[in-house]
């Protein structure tokens, strides 16, 4: 497990090749933000699947949780030509939710992770680091 704080998030697992990044404001707050740090470096949100909003609506409890899909079409079809199936892991997801301290991350797969997965050369994975650059956006003051 990767994180930029000395403890990562309370009651979760160690997983290899995921990124995980501390967010001051609510779930709801770091989702708009994120959404604005996309739309700033040039990318397009596809999607927002509200997780905790979803399972209260089925009477199921669940922390607030929702993943943010994005990604930037151009950018994102030269990886894919480059290895189809990248397709499996774009676009890119950033998964926004309290842990069992009700601390807000921003979860996602670490895009040298992805690269070495996908075989990629430097040029083809360029794509999959805007998540750092967007991430780093929301964890600034």
């Amino acid at each position: 497990m990767t994180t930029d704080q000395k403890a990562g998030p309370a009651g979760v697992r160690s997983t290899t090749g995921v990124v995980h990044k501390r967010s001051e404001v609510s779930v709801a707050e770091t989702v708009l933000r994120l959404s604005a740090a996309i739309r700033g470096a040039g990318g397009m949100v596809y999607f927002v699947v509200d997780h905790s909003g979803e399972a209260h609506r089925a009477g199921v409890d669940l922390r607030d949780t929702k993943v943010l899909g994005f990604g930037n079409p151009t950018e994102d079809v030269a990886t894919m030509a480059a290895a189809p199936l990248a397709a499996l892991d774009l676009p890119t997801k950033i998964l926004v939710w309290s842990d069992d301290d009700g601390t807000v991350w921003m979860t996602y797969l670490k895009p040298a992770w992805l690269s070495k997965r996908y075989n990629l050369e430097p040029d083809q994975a360029g794509p999959l680091s805007t998540v750092d650059a967007v991430t780093a956006q929301v964890t600034s003051p």
